[in-house]
């Protein structure tokens, strides 16, 4: 008679094929994913960007429409995030960028401030775009105390722009006492000020007749003749605007190994003599300086 039963050997040769093909297709899968899958991804985490341009642009078209009344932007912002799983903080913050675009900074204000009362987005940017939102705007109470209130609370940790951006604001209008007190705080905590803020006391100093104290300050703060940009993601040193005339940079390129060698110039010299005489005599300042954009290659 014929028997239907297969061996033990062949069942068992039959498990391992499967075995082996299944744990080949779990291979492939793994590989293709370049790394192993969550099996249940956790939906309220998620950071989707996909599509917030769109919606960003669907926020801004829905409050642009609205009055300045308080409750009315608040609740139709809390009816456009209603039904989110979490806090679209990418989407508010696209739209608070396009409508920076647009100077709407009365908007920039409000959906900031509702942005903070839910809790959401409290970085040092987002307290910048609102500082300077409420400067553009005329609130210059409303600036002030916020930037007393970062100022108490970080203290030590405090960005160089803030003070750049308060001294601005008071330079524009001429509040020149808020100024000093600021850029005093400034030297107090040993943070050096940039060439706009050492520009901008300058010239406060030379309205005041205060000319000792523009002297100390351009001496203890020179301008900077190199500055480092990265271009490419290589770090390249680039000649800046506050550095010496174009013809010492001519000199200088044609002769790179002048410095290192110690041999002096005649035409170097001269050209440098005729540098400082143009720069007395020059008010323009025409053809003293060199764009931002000049490179000079390093010397080894």
């Amino acid at each position: 008679m014929l028997s239907l039963r297969h061996s033990l050997a062949t069942i068992c040769i039959g498990l391992e094929s499967v075995e082996l093909g299944k744990n080949r297709h779990r291979c492939l899968a793994t590989c293709a994913a370049k790394g192993p899958r969550p099996r249940y991804p956790r939906v309220w985490k998620t950071k989707q960007k996909i599509g917030t341009i769109s919606k960003s642009l669907k926020l801004v078209e829905c409050i642009k429409g609205l009055s300045n009344v308080k409750e009315e932007v608040y609740g139709a912002l809390d009816s456009f995030v209603a039904w989110d799983l979490e806090f679209p903080l990418i989407v508010v913050k696209k739209a608070l960028k396009s409508l920076e675009h647009e100077k709407e900074w009365k908007r920039i204000i409000q959906v900031t401030k509702w942005m903070l009362s839910k809790g959401q987005g409290r970085t040092m940017g987002s307290y910048y775009a609102l500082l300077n939102a409420l400067a553009e705007d005329g609130r210059i109470d409303e600036a002030e105390e916020l930037w007393n209130t970062l100022f108490t609370e970080h203290i030590e940790s405090m960005p160089r722009m803030f003070f750049e951006r308060m001294i601005t604001i008071y330079y524009q209008r001429e509040m020149h006492e808020k100024m000093f007190e600021i850029f005093a705080d400034m030297e107090e905590l040993g943070i050096r000020p940039t060439m706009a803020i050492v520009t901008m006391m300058g010239d406060v100093f030379e309205k005041l007749d205060m000319l000792d104290k523009c002297k100390k300050l351009k001496k203890k703060y020179p301008p900077p003749k190199w500055e480092y940009r990265y271009i490419k993601g290589k770090r390249v040193k680039i000649w800046t605007k506050y550095g010496q005339n174009r013809s010492e940079v001519e000199s200088k390129v044609n002769n790179p190994d002048m410095e290192d060698r110690g041999e002096p110039d005649e035409n170097a010299e001269a050209s440098s003599d005729n540098g400082d005489n143009a720069e007395v005599s020059n008010d323009n300042g025409d053809n003293l300086y060199l764009p931002e954009t000049t490179y000079i290659p390093e010397t080894d």
